[in-house]
């Protein structure tokens, strides 16, 4: 069973009171990208500190995190 994230989450809430399907899938669209950028940071930053696997990228990083979801 997929795991829902928190943007499909909050875009099951929208539909819950009326938004149109175009302005709720808008929204999701920018949320996602927003969200990718922060994983990126976040990701950048546990890197530089040592926290996390030096052998990949941030954008590798995110490819596998996203596929398993």
């Amino acid at each position: 069973m997929k795991k829902e994230t928190a943007i499909e989450w909050y875009a099951n809430q929208l539909k819950k009171i009326g938004l149109t399907s175009e302005l709720i899938g808008h929204l999701t669209e920018e949320a996602k990208v927003i969200e990718k950028e922060q994983r990126i940071e976040d990701y950048s930053i546990g890197y530089s500190d040592g926290q996390v696997d030096s052998n990949k990228t941030a954008k590798q990083y995110l490819k596998e995190t996203l596929k398993s979801k």
